[in-house]
């Protein structure tokens, strides 16, 4: 039967993600707008962006912050233009965002000394493959499968090349060692449910030496450009974007941030996205059709929750109607106003994807079970009788 309870928040979509408990559009109240951004008031709001994110994230105080236009796109090529090619690089993809740093390095960069390990959807590559004398690049954790590294320890601690890390689904939702990174990316719309167009570029010293010394063999655009006659552009990192950013969103980062000190910091932000992937297994352990997409529990991501549907009957359909049968799990629980935006990323297997970042609610994946079982049986059953 059709469960009786819904969630209180149906939003499980995967960026831009649930905006935090409490939230409402009287948060924006005080947003610098209708002034310049490079006035006093609005670059004392974008500097409180970057302070608040580093407090919270535990960022060393040596490192450097800075907002870049593009999302986390736009931060991570950034500095993938900026410094790759000073030395060999490594670039690891087990979904379609690192394949696309790769692509990057590969067909945009044509990088003369490239190495690429790949690995397929719910697995992650042999990280031992890394050769830490030269940049390796990765991301922290795989929107897109739902498979993250388990820790920083097979990052070398006296590496020679850059640490090159897009952490965009994993910052405030799981610890980085910093002390293994060089360069951290992430945007506004994830873990703390910010709105879209701006991402964040962290910098280690040793990856502002080498922006420093080292010039790449292509011409940048304006908005990678972080130096300037060989010397960092310390505006970027203190409020001075390269180009203008929405005050709206930049209010709404603060309120998330506020809201991440509020609720305990890190650390209680990372138990609550553990408690909302702690909920999912127990439903999975329990339920027949369903698995992760991440085959090692140790990998298996608290914030893009990656599901499989593992039923023999649905496994013997064709690739075309597997991605049927999830796409319409999907649409008939956001018909029912259940679930939003909870299918499978585009370029991955057929299956299903719950955003289990810090302002989900455990109680509103805990509500959603009950009707992902009904919504299957719905679908299972329309299409046998098709058949």
């Amino acid at each position: 039967m059709k469960p009786a309870r819904k969630p209180e928040n149906p939003c499980f979509s995967s960026g831009p993600c649930a905006k935090p408990p409490g939230w409402s559009l009287e948060a924006l109240k005080d947003a610098a707008l209708g002034i310049s951004h490079r006035g006093k008031r609005g670059k004392a709001k974008l500097t409180e962006v970057i302070e608040r994110s580093a407090r919270v994230l535990e960022m060393p105080k040596d490192w450097r912050l800075g907002i870049m236009p593009a999302s986390d796109t736009g931060a991570v090529e950034a500095i993938l233009w900026s410094v790759l090619g000073a030395r060999g690089a490594d670039v690891l993809a087990w979904e379609s965002f690192g394949a696309t740093w790769a692509a990057d390095a590969q067909k945009q960069l044509k990088l003369k000394d490239l190495r690429v390990f790949k690995a397929d959807y719910g697995k992650l590559p042999d990280l031992s493959q890394a050769d830490w004398s030269r940049d390796v690049v990765f991301t922290w954790n795989g929107t897109t499968s739902g498979v993250c590294v388990p820790d920083g320890n097979w990052i070398a601690p006296d590496r020679q090349g850059l640490s090159i890390c897009d952490a965009t689904s994993a910052a405030f939702a799981m610890r980085l060692p910093w002390e293994r990174l060089d360069v951290v990316t992430w945007s506004w719309q994830k873990v703390l449910g910010g709105e879209a167009a701006h991402g964040m570029l962290a910098l280690s010293p040793a990856a502002v030496k080498r922006l420093e010394s080292y010039a790449p063999p292509w011409p940048l655009p304006k908005i990678f450009q972080l130096t300037k006659g060989g010397k960092l552009i310390e505006g970027i990192f203190k409020g001075e974007t390269i180009n203008t950013p929405s005050m709206l969103a930049v209010e709404d980062a603060i309120f998330g941030l506020k809201w991440a000190e509020e609720t305990g910091g890190l650390a209680a932000l990372i138990k609550r996205s553990q408690g909302n992937l702690a909920a999912v297994a127990r439903w999975v352990e329990k339920t027949p059709w369903v698995d992760f997409l991440a085959e090692d529990a140790a990998a298996r991501s608290c914030t893009s929750i990656c599901l499989k549907i593992v039923d023999p009957w649905y496994r013997g359909l064709n690739e075309e109607e597997q991605q049927q049968g999830a796409k319409q799990i999907a649409s008939l629980l956001e018909k029912e106003g259940v679930a939003y935006d909870i299918g499978a990323y585009r370029d991955a297997p057929a299956g299903l994807r719950l955003w289990g970042g810090a302002t989900v609610e455990t109680a509103d994946l805990e509500a959603l079970f009950p009707w992902l079982d009904w919504a299957w049986g719905e679908v299972k059953a329309g299409m046998q009788k098709a058949a």
